[in-house]
């Protein structure tokens, strides 16, 4: 079945907007209602793309309540239906309905990811139990089931595509893992479960961006910001000032616990500062305290997998997964944990070396890694990161680097336009054209951080394809990069560079869907599947034919020299143990905490207990946590806290989809790289596929094999069990 409105709301991941000038607030209900129906019916913009003059935030709220109404109608036809279940009048009927749902909350999750503002967490907190309770009342509702069941368990009587085969199949056990099959009693605890989930894990993402959002360093003298550039401090002095600080300084946080201006900053002291404010964000030392509330989602949940005689949530919630196990995922992590230790120390005895040959008189502590690790690259490969970024010009990147990737792999071209409404002045818009001329679809690219934009980078759609419904994708990205002073040139750091050819696999990924059903259509695919043709995409960033058309120095034109792309990529080999390592001990944290029983969870009841479960479950894993922690500590670990699934359990899907990307960089390499023939079969086997099928076998289509972890643990400097010097 279509997923629910909910879930596609955590997906989305888009950010709330500033309400449209061009259109005046009405707080009229009629007219309200009136300007709500304008997602009754698909967009008249081209791609039926959104058109933000016509959207608020009291419209969008009154867009929700008509759109539920509107939705339960449709439900009640399919279930009134005097007619035997068929495929067309049940599993078709459901899948379409929930359009005019569907829209507003695309638009408006995607809004309240990357332009929020209060009236838009307000009216989340309010919808979010409200969808919670819709989608319940349909996946759980006993009359409807009983269709579905009735043309499920006469399968194999009937003829079907293969996608038809597919979305039946979606449809009854996404209704069973929901609780079709459980008692009256039963469902309604899951309803009122899922309700709780649906508050908390609100209240816990909005938490967590007040704590990231509102609360940054604040320093007195600009010297305590010394090694950062003249720009950076400017940006510190006016933050500061909007922050209610003239005259001081103000460094905001970034999501993940590692902040990117620590390597710069030359005074220990503001160093540790900004590591231990981003490190106990959200942990109660200022006033902020998401702890509680992550033990209340981890105690829901398992009391809902309880319900299904699941022993714990990540059992129940794997059941679609590639993996499928948490054994699986568990294993396949465990396996890279004795090589990654050992690194860790090797790295770690190194940056102490560098620590003493600089004059410090102490042992390299989280907030100094990068620094003396960044040095040490530096004198080892010669590499100077701000000449690094003298080659890559923001625009330069995308359009003769990311579009001209995929213009010669796919054939697609690209065109910019302006006469499009956009929800923020810092959105750019391009058609999107097939490799026979045809319009593929629209791309939207949001690339600045601001504080209206929670951190990190992700895509999505505003418009899903479907030849059903005969819609092509409307996509966009979003990323997190800080946006230079008015009039100086936008240069990227390598790793942003990386960001962008990522979040365009992504995108490749929505564009090339060739879907019947929206549901089963592009990233509709297991959530440790979706992350494997974005990391693959950015093989391209230092092929050197994309290279030398994009990389050129912003002031010569001068194509980067080979040498410095060489040192780029042994550099990025280097620091695994902290690279690396604070993803494993993220995705391992998540599942120690996807892996409690519901009466291990109950009996962390206390901010203390749960710092205590957190201590102890990262220090079971053998690594060196204190030097490297987790990429996302419990109180600002977004992805599997923020939303009723999310990432839960499945965080790991950032390394599992690694293995299948190293193994894939690899078949390219073997097979003649960067071609149209190798291009179109990647498109054929994998990007156009959506979630209609098996991933090993579609994986097996592509390659001609099951996937290899080797060239992944090649890749970390993690075969020998000594780690890569």
């Amino acid at each position: 079945m279509k997923a629910h409105i909910l879930a596609t709301a955590a997906c989305l991941a888009l950010a709330p907007f500033a309400a449209a000038p061009a259109m005046a607030q009405s707080t009229d209900r009629a007219a309200l209602e009136w300007d709500a129906l304008y997602f009754a019916n698909d967009s008249t913009l081209p791609f039926h793309a959104p058109d933000f003059t016509k959207i608020t935030p009291e419209v969008m709220e009154v867009a929700f309540e008509k759109a539920m109404a509107i939705h339960n109608g449709e439900i009640a036809a399919i279930k009134n239906n005097p007619e035997a279940p068929s495929f067309d009048n049940t599993i078709v009927a459901l899948e379409t309905s929930g359009r005019m749902l569907n829209r507003v909350a695309r638009v408006f999750f995607a809004l309240t990811g990357a332009n929020t503002n209060d009236a838009l967490d307000d009216i989340q907190t309010r919808i979010s139990p409200k969808l919670t309770t819709h989608g319940d009342a349909i996946t759980l509702d006993p009359v409807l089931f009983a269709r579905v069941k009735a043309v499920y368990d006469n399968r194999a009587a009937m003829t079907m595509t293969p996608e038809d085969a597919a979305l039946l199949e979606d449809t009854y056990e996404g209704m069973v893992h929901a609780g079709a099959l459980l008692t009256a009693a039963q469902r309604e605890q899951v309803k009122q479960l899922n309700t709780e989930l649906s508050k908390t894990t609100t209240q816990f993402a909005q938490t967590a961006r007040s704590a990231m959002s509102d609360q940054p360093l604040i320093v007195d003298t600009r010297e305590e910001l010394a090694g950062l550039s003249d720009a950076d401090i400017k940006a510190a002095a006016d933050l500061a000032a909007s922050k209610g600080h003239p005259g001081k300084f103000a460094i905001a946080l970034q999501n993940t616990t590692q902040q990117p201006l620590l390597p710069s900053l030359t005074n220990r002291a503001t160093r540790e500062k900004l590591f231990q404010l981003s490190f106990h964000r959200a942990d109660g030392q200022r006033a902020v305290d998401t702890r509680m509330l992550a033990a209340k989602i981890a105690k829901l949940r398992a009391e809902k997998a309880a319900l299904f005689g699941a022993p714990d949530w990540a059992t129940y919630a794997m059941w679609d997964r590639m993996a499928e196990k948490p054994k699986t995922a568990l294993d396949f992590m465990q396996q890279m944990v004795p090589a990654l230790a050992a690194t860790q120390r090797r790295e770690a005895a190194m940056l102490n070396e560098a620590i003493k040959a600089d004059g410090g008189d102490y042992e390299v502590k989280p907030w100094d890694w990068y620094r003396y690790a960044n040095r040490i690259k530096a004198e080892r490969y010669d590499l100077d990161q701000d000449k690094v970024m003298e080659y890559f010009q923001i625009d330069r990147v995308l359009e003769d680097g990311v579009f001209y990737a995929a213009n010669k792999l796919y054939g697609l071209s690209f065109k910019k336009r302006s006469d499009l409404p956009v929800y923020h002045p810092d959105v750019s818009v391009y058609t999107v054209y097939d490799r026979d001329g045809s319009e593929l679809g629209l791309f939207y690219f949001d690339p600045y951080q601001r504080p209206s934009k929670r951190g990190g980078a992700w895509m999505s759609n505003f418009v899903e394809q479907s030849h059903l419904w005969n819609t092509k994708p409307v996509i966009y990205n979003v990323l997190n990069i800080s946006k230079a002073a008015e009039g100086e040139v936008q240069l990227v750091s390598f790793d942003n560079v990386e960001t962008m050819f990522h979040e365009f696999g992504h995108a490749l990924h929505g564009f090339f869907a060739d879907q019947r059903y929206e549901s089963l259509s592009g990233t509709a695919v297991a959530r440790d599947f979706v992350e494997y043709p974005s990391q693959v995409n950015e093989i391209w960033a230092t092929w050197p034919e994309v290279l030398a058309n994009y990389a050129k120095h912003y002031k010569t034109g001068e194509r980067i020299p080979a040498e410095m792309i060489e040192k780029i990529e042994a550099a990025g080999k280097f620091n695994q143990g902290y690279d690396f390592g604070e993803t494993v001990t993220a995705a391992l944290l998540d599942m120690k905490w996807a892996a409690l029983s519901k009466e291990e969870a109950a009996a962390i009841d206390t901010p203390e207990k749960v710092d205590a479960f957190e201590r102890k479950a990262l220090g079971e894993l053998g690594l060196e946590i204190d030097l490297v922690p987790p990429r996302y500590r419990t109180t600002y670990f977004n992805h599997i806290f923020s939303s009723p699934a999310g990432y839960s359990a499945g965080y790991y899907s950032y390394l599992w989809t690694q293995m299948l990307d190293q193994d894939s960089r690899k078949w390219f390499r073997d097979n003649g790289g960067l071609t149209r023939a190798n291009g179109d079969h990647y498109r054929a086997t994998v990007l156009s596929r959506g979630g209609t099928m098996d991933y090993f076998e579609m994986f097996r289509n592509f390659a001609g094999r099951n996937p290899d972890v080797t060239p992944m643990l090649e890749a970390r400097g993690l075969t020998g069990g000594e780690g890569a010097e």
